[in-house]
């Protein structure tokens, strides 16, 4: 059975993660999602990408504690130790929120129930965050069961919420609601009633937009923080004259000013 559902229609692709309840992610999943992700970021009909889950109320629960159980089991059989001298080789599921974040195409997380560990992690690695109000859960509680979010938890986190936020989440493996979620900064907007219509709502607003300059703003604003100011705003410069001339912005600034539109318009 497979894992993950797409569908694409005017430019968006749908991304569903199909895994039977109680919905959590494993290598199984992870296999049949990279190739996924891979070719619908190289499909050049494709323009934003949304994921959703396909199991009522769950997005992603987390990753499937019972797989990360045995790998360990295996790891401490073979002596296996690590430290900041021998690091941990980046895995499947940890290339696969790199590609999404470092994406030229806008991703967009429809977070249409509980979403903690693993699954709250790809959440993060989405730029768009919109969740369904219910009685779900979003989080990091990996401390529970004496382990930290492995998937770029500690350091996406911190970027959403702030350090001293961050620490307190992490520490207490507290989850929250998606109004908490909100208030929190954690997810952009909480809907009533299915999510997915929201989130493809703003997908095909975001597929009206020149691929061109979504991609340069994407790459701005996602280095920003780690990049020197003055790099930053010498990049910015070059991006924003390298839209100026190029052939997609000609007709809308020529609308606007011949037209007398507002550029909200």
């Amino acid at each position: 059975m497979a894992r993950i559902g797409v569908e694409t229609r005017d430019g968006v692709a749908v991304v569903r993660f199909t895994n039977p309840p109680p919905g959590y992610m494993d290598a199984t999943m992870v296999a049949e999602l990279a190739p996924v992700v891979d070719a619908l970021l190289a499909d050049p009909a494709v323009r934003v990408l949304v994921f959703t889950g396909g199991v009522e109320g769950v997005f992603i629960r987390h990753y499937d504690v019972g797989e990360l159980k045995a790998l360990a089991d295996r790891l401490r059989a073979k002596g296996a130790r690590f430290t900041e001298d021998r690091p941990s080789p980046e895995g499947a599921y940890h290339a696969i929120l790199r590609r999404l974040e470092g994406a030229p195409k806008p991703a967009i997380a429809a977070i249409n129930g509980t979403a903690m560990g693993g699954g709250f992690e790809f959440c993060m690695a989405c730029d768009l965050r919109i969740a369904q109000r219910g009685p779900f859960w979003l989080g990091q509680p990996e401390v529970n069961i004496g382990i930290l979010a492995g998937a770029g938890g500690t350091q996406r986190l911190v970027r959403l919420v702030g350090e001293a936020r961050a620490l307190e989440l992490s520490l207490t493996g507290r989850t929250v609601s998606p109004d908490q979620a909100q208030a929190l900064g954690m997810v952009h907007e909480v809907v009533e009633g299915p999510v997915l219509d929201r989130a493809l709502a703003l997908a095909r607003h975001l597929a009206t937009r020149s691929p061109r300059a979504l991609a340069h703003i994407k790459r701005l604003v996602r280095g920003a923080a780690q990049t020197p100011l003055d790099r930053g705003l010498a990049l910015e410069r070059t991006l924003f004259m390298d839209l100026l001339v190029s052939d997609e912005a000609q007709a809308p600034m020529a609308g606007m000013v011949e037209g007398g539109k507002s550029i909200r318009d």
